[in-house]
């Protein structure tokens, strides 16, 4: 299993190259499928989400698909995953994603086609594979308020695959409060691993071994 989990795209060559490298082939020999779900539920201005797409388009690809997890046939959306080779998950409200892939009955199968894929998270799209997805860890990062805008009190990971939690933004000029001190109120609080990771920088999973790729900062307290 590939994952390159980012906090908000490729926003560098280190992280360009790092998907190449997993891929195997070039860009413009490969499918990719992006998913937009988790910015649906995000209020506001988009013009980041237009942003990163348009920079994503730009890398070239033999075939972009948009796929919407939401209100499709549930084998229609399994097809468009698997004729991918690049699983692309946009960021947004993390809880509105993992609600759609469990809501849904897509977790077991989504889960399987990512053994032959490269899956690429975008904030929300990084953050929905620790099995620390819970009210509690809600609770802990100061994010309830995601959860309970859907007027939802309770969430279920969808993937529940590795023990920490990764927490995207630090030190982002978007999210200004979002500094060491942040991390370190949070770290007090928190009895699970977490990654802290700015917009430069991805953590890299690959048959189990996690590393990190980035031309910027981060922290992991276990």
């Amino acid at each position: 299993m590939n994952l390159l989990l980012t906090a908000s795209g490729l926003r560098n060559e280190t992280q360009r190259d790092a998907l190449r490298d997993m891929l195997g082939k070039p860009f413009e020999s490969a499918n990719i499928v992006y998913i937009p779900t988790a910015s649906v539920a995000e209020p506001g201005d988009h013009s980041w989400f237009v942003t990163d797409l348009n920079r994503l388009h730009g890398l070239g690809w033999h075939e972009f698909d948009i796929l919407e997890l939401n209100g499709l046939p549930r084998q229609m959306v399994l097809d468009r995953l698997a004729h991918a080779d690049v699983i692309y998950v946009q960021g947004g409200n993390h809880y509105h994603l993992a609600r759609s892939i469990t809501g849904n009955g897509l977790a077991d199968e989504f889960l399987h086609l990512l053994e032959r894929r490269v899956y690429v998270g975008v904030s929300a799209g990084s953050m929905i594979f620790s099995r620390h997805l819970d009210t509690h860890s809600a609770d802990v990062i100061g994010d309830a308020a995601d959860l309970h805008v859907l007027g939802a009190t309770t969430v279920r990971p969808p993937f529940g695959l590795f023990d920490w939690y990764l927490k995207p933004h630090l030190h982002s000029p978007g999210f200004p409060e979002r500094d060491d001190a942040w991390a370190d109120r949070i770290v007090e609080r928190a009895d699970f691993p977490i990654y802290f990771i700015d917009d430069e920088t991805a953590v890299r999973v690959r048959d189990g071994a996690v590393d990190i790729v980035t031309e910027g900062r981060w922290r992991f307290h276990p």
